[in-house]
């Protein structure tokens, strides 16, 4: 292993990691606005809307992100729709993931048992308070082990970026493998790189989870 190669390689690796880290999380927040807002459309209890979840769910579960982004990129500007790379990275994440918090959000409000909802709308709190006080929160709770779990799978989906040629991590490792064969080395710093990406990520999310089970065991 050459490592006057590898220190070369460095800023390149640095700069493909910080757009990977900006897209990345872009579809992350997207991912918790658009499946926060699946779990709210469920909660209204109305048959179309919650048809429409359902069908959106099992479609962007069911499909692999690089064939949505093939379909983002290259479609629909056969329509005459056209958008960035990176909106289209961010985009496509977003819409991923927002299916996959959808479920997670299900998941924690099926824990959740039906006496605290009739509890509290038997104290006189509306649906609205219910929800934001008793339900959401509890529900947030049972939910966190599968959001950190869903993050932490979004940031790594980023590796297919390169398809729709953003310069993220993967997209460098390979144009520097192609140009300069150094394999080796090009393979090391990637797997570095996505360490710095991902590794504090799970290992806050696991004092976080630490912390939500103590604070719901100390109550």
């Amino acid at each position: 292993m050459d490592m006057s190669v590898i220190n070369s390689y460095i800023p390149l690796y640095r700069d493909a990691l910080l757009l990977t880290l900006r897209i990345g999380w872009q579809g992350v927040f997207w991912a918790f606005i658009i499946g926060l807002g699946c779990t709210l459309i469920r909660q209204l209890r109305i048959p179309v809307l919650r048809g429409v979840v359902t069908v959106y769910v099992e479609l962007l579960r069911n499909t692999p992100l690089l064939v949505q982004l093939f379909f983002l990129y290259f479609a629909l500007p056969k329509i005459g729709i056209r958008i960035s790379a990176e909106v289209c990275g961010s985009l496509g994440l977003g819409l991923l993931g927002g299916a996959y918090m959808a479920e997670t959000f299900r998941s924690g409000l099926d824990n959740i048992a039906p006496v605290q909802e009739e509890s509290a709308l038997s104290l006189g709190m509306s649906r609205y308070q219910t929800l934001r006080y008793v339900i959401f929160p509890q529900a947030a709770s049972a939910s966190m082990a599968g959001i950190l779990a869903n993050v932490i799978f979004l940031l790594k989906e980023t590796s297919v970026f390169s398809v729709i040629s953003l310069m993220d991590l993967m997209f460098t490792a390979k144009d520097l493998i192609g140009m300069y064969a150094k394999t080796i080395e090009c393979l090391t710093l990637l797997v570095m790189f996505y360490l710095i990406m991902l590794l504090p990520v799970s290992l806050l999310g696991t004092v976080l989870e630490r912390r939500l089970r103590f604070a719901e065991f100390g109550n």
